[in-house]
């Protein structure tokens, strides 16, 4: 393991003006230690520094500056940090007990601002501890060493003796209580290693403290690669792999993402995103005998479990048969959430806790042959479990290779899991409307293409973006990525007209988010003329795009709904020239009206797998500067030179002939869409107009 730190620059010191050097010089070593994910994990581990500060009287006073819960060090700022009163937090170590609500009470109180975060559930053992600086990691490599069956003889050979080694105890002030008595029987001491949890180094500086966790982390790699050379991580078995592996992993997350949504309390699935990990490595170690144990053997260290629970769900394999796979997924989910039923009522009752179970089912699946899937509520979340089990995957092999794994018991798993001062580091942000949903929008790289995708992503929608035109898809791409998370746009290219070009592309998007929820086919084309100009071949064309590529997408898109089994939202982008065409766009009205007629034909034919199909009639979207209106391309010139108008004067024309005289926005086509897939009404086969207010395009 490499020591990055490479001095304090006055770069980074003029990064923070405002902030006191200690600080700063404190913010730059937690990044440090971030970086390299053998340490921690996604707002894992916690540091800290000791400084006096002068009060709003003038008084010097001694503070503690702790990572604030939930922070990711990886991206931490000086405001990621809470400053709390140091003298008062160090009397607490006289007490013999402190509750929960004591303890958040008093951190809260003696914070030196109100709008700081949530401090480490580990303060108090920050401020116990003499030293300046503190850091805390999960390292991997430790974890290997101490879930041993002879754990503790490990981590004493591997680290030396300037390292104490104690048994795990709950953070909190028992933890903090035990590692600075661990620490006063021997001042000597440069860290400190709690059994299945991690390890503590300190020093009067930044770099120190920091070079001592690389030094000693490094020593176990060591130790580890030591005593496993030569020696198989995993025992291979004797199980087929499927034969086509990405239709496999496509139909897997498919079933796993629709069998794991829970219900609401109005009984709407509250969908998930899906995370897949299938590097050759996670792949054969999903095929070993060991899988199964290591899906049974629990977390590395509890902290994990609030974002993993304490097991994963192992599928021993893929069936070629939709029935039989999801028999298969289903049986995985039922006796998982089972077990997950016992243990919780187990602990629960034990415990005297009143407060239900959290959802029962599997947030991680080993998958034979195919390697992890990581369930979660968000991007984010799912990528964060799927980090985590990686990670321990990892650590299993090499602790099984060393000796025998040995996981903390499921009691001490229990009291993390349902800590509420722990699971403050989760997300508790409002829930936008389509949270956990994924959209696949066809020709947005046009006008309405992008507004839809913009109001789909305000709603909380993961948005996958699709044209034939790279150029313009890039474009919106663009646009998107750089007011909303990256993480939530795909692009992908491919021709509606062609239908195994489709079927590729929502394998893509399957792959990418775990399945499909909202299906908006709006790539459309035109072509002016009148009947007798009309070229045939130029009328195949259009209906190639209007018509076949509407049905193409609908079709492609059934298989994912029928899988996943909790309904879904397909709303097509029609035109008012269905109800109202105009002379010389044969073309494009008759191609419309069949996609508009065969999307009622999928309303009455999805609604048994609850999928609400739905049509948008917009008119006259012009788009802006930035997007363009490619139909409007098409077009335009023709509608300016038959009116003698100028291209702002067509707008106001379209404007001014609406009975409402406003202009239509993309956005307000989005707006639509995202009404539609929101399921506030129980809709299904009808067609809103977007248009102004045309009287000649009422539905009807």
């Amino acid at each position: 393991m490499k020591n990055l730190f490479k001095g304090y620059s006055l770069a980074f010191i003029e990064k923070y003006p405002d902030c006191p050097e200690p600080l700063a010089l404190r913010v730059y070593t937690s990044r440090l230690i971030s970086a390299d994910t053998r340490l921690v994990l996604h707002g894992g581990g916690n540091t800290s520094v000791k400084l006096s500060l002068k009060n709003i009287v003038g008084e010097e006073e001694e503070v503690i500056f702790v990572k604030g819960s939930g922070w990711d060090m990886a991206a931490i700022e000086p405001e990621g940090f809470t400053g709390l009163r140091l003298s008062p937090l160090r009397k607490l170590r006289s007490l013999d007990f402190l509750s929960d609500e004591e303890m958040d009470n008093f951190l809260k109180i003696n914070r030196i601002s109100a709008y700081s975060p949530d401090p480490s559930v580990e303060a108090l053992l920050h401020a116990f501890l003499p030293h300046k600086y503190v850091d805390h990691t999960h390292a991997d490599s430790i974890l290997v060493l101490t879930n041993q069956k002879h754990g503790e003889d490990r981590a004493k050979e591997a680290l030396g003796p300037e390292i104490a080694v104690i048994p795990y105890t709950r953070s909190g002030l028992p933890l903090a209580r035990a590692v600075v008595e661990a620490y006063e029987r021997n001042p000597e001491t440069e860290g400190i290693v709690v059994m299945n949890h991690g390890i503590f180094t300190f020093a009067e500086d930044a770099e120190s403290a920091y070079g001592k966790m690389i030094a000693y982390v490094s020593r176990a790699d060591a130790y580890i690669e030591d005593r496993i050379k030569d020696k198989p991580l995993a025992t291979s078995k004797v199980v087929p792999s499927p034969a086509d592996s990405e239709s496999a992993l496509t139909r897997c997350a498919q079933f796993i993402r629709g069998i794991c949504a829970q219900a609401d309390v109005e009984g709407k699935p509250r969908r998930l995103h899906l995370n897949i990990r299938n590097t050759p490595d996670l792949v054969a170690a999903s095929l070993s005998e060991e899988a199964p144990d290591i899906c049974r053997s629990g977390v590395l260290t509890p902290d994990h479990a609030i974002r993993t629970k304490n097991a994963m769900a192992y599928i021993e394999s893929v069936p070629e048969s939709d029935d039989e796979l999801k028999g298969v997924v289903n049986r995985a989910v039922e006796t998982f959430a089972a077990d997950y039923q016992k243990y919780f009522h187990k602990y629960a009752v034990g415990k005297g806790i009143d407060q239900s179970a959290l959802n029962p089912a599997p947030v991680l699946f080993f998958v034979a042959g195919l390697g992890l899937m990581a369930l979660g509520p968000t991007r984010k979340a799912a990528r964060i479990a799927a980090d985590i089990a990686e990670h321990t995957v990892w650590a299993k092999h090499r602790a099984s290779a060393m000796g025998e794994y040995l996981p903390i018991s499921d009691e001490h798993v229990f009291d993390m899991e349902y800590w509420p001062m722990q699971r403050k580091k989760l997300d508790r942000s409002e829930s936008p409307p389509l949270k956990g949903q994924v959209a696949l929008i066809t020709g947005a790289g046009g006008a309405i293409g992008f507004g839809i995708a913009k109001q789909l992503l305000n709603a909380g929608a993961a948005v996958a973006i699709s044209d034939f035109n790279k150029a313009r898809l890039e474009n919106v791409h663009t646009i998107l990525t750089a007011e909303h998370d990256p993480d939530l746009v795909k692009p992908v290219i491919f021709d509606v007209t062609d239908y195994k070009a489709v079927e590729r592309a929502f394998k893509e998007i399957s792959l990418a988010f775990g399945g499909i929820d909202i299906v908006v086919p709006n790539a459309g084309t035109a072509y002016v003329a009148k009947l007798e100009d009309l070229e045939p071949e130029k009328l195949d064309q259009v209906i190639a795009v209007n018509l076949k590529g509407t049905f193409t997408v609908i079709k492609a898109s059934i298989p994912i709904f029928r899988r996943q089994g909790t309904g879904g939202n397909i709303v097509v982008i029609s035109t008012k020239n269905v109800f109202d065409p105009g002379a010389c766009f044969g073309a494009y009205s008759a191609s419309k009206a069949g996609a508009h007629q065969i999307s009622k034909i999928a309303a009455l034919e999805l609604a048994e797998l609850g999928v609400r199909v739905n049509m948008i009639n917009p008119d006259a979207i012009f788009g802006d500067e930035n997007v363009c209106s490619g139909l409007w391309e098409l077009v335009g010139a023709e509608r300016m030179k038959s009116r003698g108008l100028d291209p702002e004067g067509l707008q106001a024309y379209y404007c001014e002939r609406s009975l409402l005289k406003q202009r239509v926005l993309a956005e307000h086509v989005g707006n639509a869409v995202v009404f539609f897939a929101s399921d506030l009404t129980p809709t299904t086969g009808a067609a809103l107009p977007v248009d102004g207010g045309n009287p000649a395009a009422f539905p009807r």
